[in-house]
Parts: C-alpha cells; structure tokens; sequence
C-alpha cells in the first residue's frame, strides 16, 4: 500500500477511460463523478491514461470538465486537458514499423491495417477491410494502405481474417516484439507501438510533472495494455469486465464499469 499520509491512501489516482472510467455509452456516471470530486478534494490527483490519442480523447475530457494531465496513445502523449496543449510526443519508427509487419505478414498472412498520426489534430487512417467500432470517433478512410506511411504516426492498428485478438498479439508479440511493441487494448484492437513505450512509461512522464511517485498512485483498468501501468502503480484493480490477463496481476477485482466499479473503491479507501 502506499506510504501517503492523510484521509486518503494515494495521492495519484489514474484511470483507463475505456471499459473503466466510461460507461459502455461513453458517459461517467454521477456516482463515479462524486468519488472522484471527493478524492481531489481530499488532496489527490486524478489522472486519466488512455490509449485513444488525443484527437480521440479531448471531446470526453472536455465534456468531463477535466483540466488536468492525460497520457494519450498508449503513453506516446502527455496532454494538457485544461491548456488543450500536447507536453510530449513520441512516434513510431515507420521503417522499423513496416519491418515489424512484415515479420507478422510471413507468419500469418495479410493484415488489414489502419494508423493514428502524430499530434493534437491527428487524424485515424484505416485501410482496406479494417473494421472500424462504429460511433463518434472521427477517422478517414484511404484506399491505399502505403498512405499510411506518409507522415508521423503514434501507432499502427493491426487485425487479421481470422485470427482471434490473443493469437494475433501473441504472434506479433513471438515475430516482432524485439522492433515493436506490442500490445491489445480492447476488442479487435492490436497495435503496434514504439518499442518501449506503455501506459506505465507516458504514466511515469506525468506523474513526475506532478512531483508523485509510483508508491503514491493506485490505478485502475481492464485490458492486456494496462498490465505495464499496474506493474509501475503502488496498487492496481481490475474492473469485473477486464481480461483475464490484468485480472491476473491485479491486487484486486471491483465491480464493473457499469456497476459504478472506480467509486465502489474509492469511497472505500475514502472511508
């Protein structure tokens, strides 16, 4: 547990958005707003680590009022909500990238591909077959899957015919995982990152910005890509939802992200 003093036990409280901190309709519902309200009062921070970059991002952060830090694209983006202001950027070596699917192609076959570019306006580009979560995320259609390559990117989306998410991630993983990273971040979403980089790396960006230290965060998730971000957290939970690899290193397992899951803890450790 953490060594933080005072009514409440951390003082960094991080969030996946996705499948832990939002509601299956992208809402957060009013009870877990409270428990949130009560911790920044009580002298935490709330910070939210997500893997949607930041043109997917800002519109719930902004409907949230949410002025503080986020960790976007999978830690490639620290982003100022309250300032709109990207901190830090990294990008995805496109030659080491194109190697990388070259490598999972000989193994597996054809991929069908989409990317997110680089910064604040970046756009989704998504290639021939790629499905594609229908909603209100913006994305652009090319196609020509070499368009992909044409300017920086933060992550490249991979999918397969017939390939289930965990097979697919796990060959990418065995073929490629020593140019990329790789990493599954929710229902036929598999991506390909800079080597190195996770939720914990981006995490560790802001915390330090923030002058907190792992000891002092407990964090919250319920996919494959926030393993790494649990490991650098002093405490992590699982939502009932999440996979049942996160669920395996998780100290604990709450309630669903529809069962108001983050709040059921926090008002916990709150007392």
């Amino acid at each position: 547990m953490s060594d933080a003093s005072g009514p409440f036990p951390y003082k960094l409280v991080a969030t996946d958005l996705d499948g832990t901190l939002l509601r299956p309709d992208d809402t957060v519902s009013p009870r877990t707003r409270e428990a949130l309200a009560a911790v920044t009062a009580a002298g935490a921070a709330h910070i939210v680590v997500t893997g949607r970059a930041v043109p997917w991002t800002r519109h719930i952060l902004d409907e949230l009022g949410y002025d503080g830090l986020a960790v976007c694209g999978q830690g490639a983006q620290v982003y100022h909500a309250g300032e709109h202001r990207l901190l830090t950027s990294v990008t995805l070596d496109r030659q080491l990238a194109g190697l990388a699917l070259a490598k999972i192609e000989a193994e597996v076959g054809p991929l069908l591909l989409a990317a997110s570019r680089d910064g604040l306006d970046g756009e989704v580009l998504v290639g021939p077959g790629y499905r594609v979560h229908e909603g209100p995320l913006p994305y652009v259609p090319i196609k020509d899957a070499d368009d992909l390559w044409s300017a920086p990117l933060n992550k490249v989306y991979v999918q397969h015919p017939t390939l289930s998410d965990d097979e697919l991630a796990e060959v990418a993983s065995r073929v490629a995982g020593g140019l990329v990273g790789v990493t599954m971040a929710g229902a036929g979403i598999v991506e390909l990152l800079p080597l190195g980089l996770s939720k914990a790396t981006g995490l560790s960006l802001a915390a330090r910005r923030l002058r907190m230290k792992a000891a002092d965060t407990i964090a919250f998730g319920d996919m494959p890509n926030d393993v790494p971000m649990f490991a650098w957290a002093s405490y992590g939970v699982a939502m009932a939802n999440a996979h049942a690899e996160l669920k395996a290193v998780a100290d604990e397992v709450t309630s669903s992200n529809e069962e108001d899951g983050i709040a059921v803890v926090l008002e916990r450790l709150l007392g």
